[in-house]
């Protein structure tokens, strides 16, 4: 028959087929109100394209430390450094889209994207953004010695000799790098960029006075600024820095429009479920405006704090067009 109900099968007791069927409808609604299985019901990697003990680091195993407690699995950091971020994002856009290897991105990746000429990855197409994690601003620092006491002198130093004064970062690409030749021509300046292999190398260089003044991030340069050794000019956020909150930003000090923030997040292969993406931001919302978190990243020279999937995708759109026109302006050659 079709088209009707049709009863029982044939040769099955009237009251076996109704308990069989009421059985099937209370497994089907207890289906329906669970919903997805439960996630996250095994441990989960997130993959930092860093080694272990930088900042950057940090700043993902605080994150994990407090997700490990929040979604009731361990979240385990997987480093992964290496090629600029490529060997972590190759990884990361190879993994399962189930939520269970998340990867660190931010605006290194914008940086690569302007900075490579072609990339194994599509850090827009092939991930999907999840939250905001930590940001960091520079300093814009001198010898404790020199005659330049602020941003204003700095310039003017430069205008009354071009091409005189140098300005130190580490190598060419890097987010410090890219912040001078931003200061560069934002300021209408002509100074020379002079890039060291390693934050040490160049920490040494600003001691000796080799260099005028240098970009850094806080953490390299604390022992030196604690013991009176580096001046601080400015910071290079868009306000001033909950650590040295007497330093004014290099927008502050007359270079406007000038800001220069880094920052990390979380991402997740692009076809990951989207109430898993939902679980995992609500998680990272919950757990980055904690008090002991704000304070260990105050510490550290950074501030923790997240957003929703759309807005960390904006970031990552924003800074991949800011660093492609300063790369550009900057006449950097693409790497292969």
């Amino acid at each position: 028959m079709t088209g009707r109900f049709a009863g029982p099968a044939r040769g099955l007791p009237t009251r076996l087929f109704g308990a069989l069927a009421g059985g099937a409808l209370a497994a089907a609604l207890a289906t329906a109100i669970a919903g997805e299985p439960r996630y996250p019901d095994r441990p989960v990697m997130l993959i930092v394209p860093y080694a272990a003990g930088g900042i950057a680091d940090t700043g993902m195993r605080i994150l994990a430390d407090k997700l490990s407690g929040t979604l009731a699995q361990p979240v385990v950091v997987d480093n992964r450094p290496g090629a600029g971020g490529i060997i972590a994002a190759k990884t990361g856009s190879a993994a399962a889209a189930d939520g269970y290897t998340l990867l660190m991105t931010g605006n290194n990746n914008a940086i690569s994207v302007a900075l490579f000429k072609s990339l194994p990855y599509n850090v827009l197409g092939d991930f999907a953004s999840v939250s905001t994690v930590s940001f960091f601003d520079l300093l814009l620092v001198t010898r404790a010695g020199s005659p330049l006491g602020s941003v204003a002198d700095l310039i003017a130093a430069a205008r009354a000799q071009p091409g005189k004064l140098n300005i130190g970062t580490i190598n060419p690409g890097s987010t410090q790098n890219l912040a001078a030749e931003l200061f560069r021509s934002t300021a209408g300046i002509k100074v020379a960029i002079v890039p060291f292999r390693t934050s040490p190398d160049m920490e040494a260089a600003i001691l000796r006075g080799d260099v005028d003044a240098a970009f850094e991030f806080y953490a390299p340069l604390q022992g030196m600024i604690a013991d009176d050794k580096v001046r601080v000019l400015a910071s290079t956020g868009p306000q001033r820095s909950s650590y040295l909150p007497q330093i004014p930003t290099v927008a502050e000090s007359g270079v406007k429009d000038y800001e220069v923030l880094s920052w990390n997040g979380i991402s997740a292969p692009a076809a990951t479920p989207k109430p898993v993406i939902a679980t995992l931001a609500r998680a990272i919302n919950a757990v980055l405006p904690l008090p002991d978190v704000q304070e260990k990243a105050r510490r550290l020279g950074m501030e923790m704090r997240a957003s929703t999937p759309d807005e960390m995708t904006m970031r990552l759109k924003a800074d991949i067009a800011k660093w492609s026109a300063v790369i550009e302006k900057a006449g950097i050659p693409k790497r292969d």
